[in-house]
């Protein structure tokens, strides 16, 4: 088993106006972006390529889209990342910069 290229935990999940879990796992592993509840079930999978992440415009610095097979996921991350040693998740920004240095753009 490969080391995983991005790993976040403690992180909000949710569609629309629901939630979907408070304290869910990101990964990006093996040329997949997987959504995985606190327990490690499998919310949502999709190949890398083929996921887009993005900022919304008015939201807070802790958020990030991800769209995985049509779905638009809300993520709520953290503003900024934890200092060494320390808990917590990564920034959204750092989320959507390991997406798309995984699939291989520059967009």
């Amino acid at each position: 088993m490969t080391e995983p290229e991005f790993t976040a935990t403690g992180v909000r999940i949710g569609t629309r106006l629901r939630s979907l879990t408070r304290a869910g796992q990101v990964r990006i592993s093996g040329g997949r972006v997987e959504l995985l509840t606190s327990a490690g079930s499998e919310i949502d999978s999709a190949p890398v390529r083929e996921v887009r992440a993005s900022r919304p415009w008015f939201a807070p610095e802790d958020r990030a889209f991800a769209d995985l097979d049509g779905t638009r996921y809300l993520l709520t991350l953290g503003e900024r990342d934890p200092a060494p040693g320390e808990p917590g998740p990564p920034s959204a920004h750092r989320f959507i910069e390991a997406v798309r240095r995984a699939a291989g753009r520059r967009d």
